[in-house]
């Protein structure tokens, strides 16, 4: 089973199983890591913002114009920022490294 690295909001890195097709996202919440993910996926939002390590950024596919939308909300917003909900599992994205933010802004209306 390919697998995926949170880094916490503390620094540490957690490696867990991460299945093919599900969202870092529902990976997230499968083994209880911290983001929120308000609007379960839909792009309303910006909770499940996460920060994909650089290395991991170029492989991942480019993202829809809603997703930047949303992003354009998110707290502490990076070059390598992304929504978890829009990233899906993949074997090419196995070893896939991404942090969670310090905090998040939820903006859902």
């Amino acid at each position: 089973m390919p697998k995926m690295t949170f880094i916490e909001r503390n620094g540490a890195a957690r490696e867990v199983d991460a299945p093919l097709g599900l969202s870092v996202l529902e990976i997230a919440h499968k083994h209880g890591v911290d983001i929120e993910g308000a609007c379960e996926g839909s792009l309303a939002c910006s909770t499940c913002h996460v920060i994909v390590d650089a290395g991991w950024f170029k492989k991942l596919a480019t993202p829809t114009e809603d997703e930047e939308d949303m992003l354009d909300l998110a707290f502490g917003l990076t070059q390598t920022s992304r929504l978890g909900c829009q990233i899906v599992m993949t074997n090419e994205l196995d070893g896939l490294v991404v942090k969670l933010p310090a905090g998040t802004r939820n903006a859902q209306g």
